[in-house]
């Protein structure tokens, strides 16, 4: 890697990460709230429908917010059964009704044995060898499908290495979650999960910038050049390689390259 490239990542973190850069982009909807499991609920779903323009999945999220009366865990832990029909007409690109109920229905279940959702990203036997959080992506993928019934449909939506996805959307929650830093974007409500072991997000605007730099030379996204990537970026700092997401996304994003 050239000083060109270190320099310039440096430099673009520093610009990027900052709370003017909050307000356009789907981490503005979890910012939207102070409690912790009201982050974690519509930070994941945020995330997870993210695809297509920013603005768009913004305004799908605090329509969503709404049908939820505004305090998304409450509403989780407490709706009745006539409360869900109004999420029949939700739809956000190929993310439907059959898809949003089913998110309900885990939450419901999952929040009401557990107090963080953090926990469903913990493997048994968590081996802190490991250099990146694969195992963890695997077994949540397998928890959220754990509930009996259901719908085969939405298993698109949630990614997992075992397909060998990039998960870009879960990468990115959980950089989200995770990422501890003093600049006031990613929150750092999670103890549990190494920085170290984040995976970079891999969208269209990091993966152009990257490969323009020079930082992955495998063809096509998928879960081995989320890694190659990340791996680069370990050169740069390795107890905090997702920071230059900030960077490369910027770049990208704001036309620069």
């Amino acid at each position: 890697m050239t000083n060109y490239v270190a320099d310039l990542l440096a430099e673009k973190y520093l610009q990027y990460n900052q709370p003017n850069f909050i307000p356009n982009d789907p981490i503005s909807i979890p910012h939207l709230f102070t409690k912790k499991e009201d982050i974690e609920i519509m930070g994941f779903w945020a995330s997870i429908l993210a695809w297509g323009q920013r603005k768009t999945i913004i305004n799908k999220c605090k329509e969503l917010i709404t049908l939820m009366d505004g305090s998304p865990h409450d509403f989780i832990l407490n709706h009745q059964d006539s409360d869900l029909r109004a999420f029949l007409s939700f739809k956000h690109r190929t993310f439907n009704a059959t898809d949003t109920l089913y998110f309900i229905a885990w939450f419901r279940d999952f929040y009401q044995k557990h107090e963080s959702l953090e926990q469903a990203f913990l493997v048994e036997n968590n081996n802190p060898e490991e250099s990146n959080i694969k195992n963890n992506l695997i077994g949540f993928h397998d928890l959220f499908f754990s509930l009996e019934d259901y719908p085969e449909r939405t298993r698109k939506h949630v990614a997992t290495p075992l397909r060998n996805s990039s998960c870009k959307r879960l990468n990115m929650f959980l950089r989200w979650m995770v990422r501890k830093d003093n600049h006031g974007v990613d929150f750092g409500i999670w103890e549990n999960i190494p920085m170290s072991r984040l995976v970079c997000p891999c969208d269209v605007h990091v993966e152009r910038v990257a490969r323009k730099l020079g930082l992955i030379e495998r063809p096509k996204p998928d879960w081995q050049m989320a890694v190659e990537l990340t791996e680069n970026l370990k050169l740069l700092d390795a107890n905090d390689p997702v920071k230059y997401d900030f960077a490369l996304f910027g770049l990208g994003v704001e036309g620069e390259m």
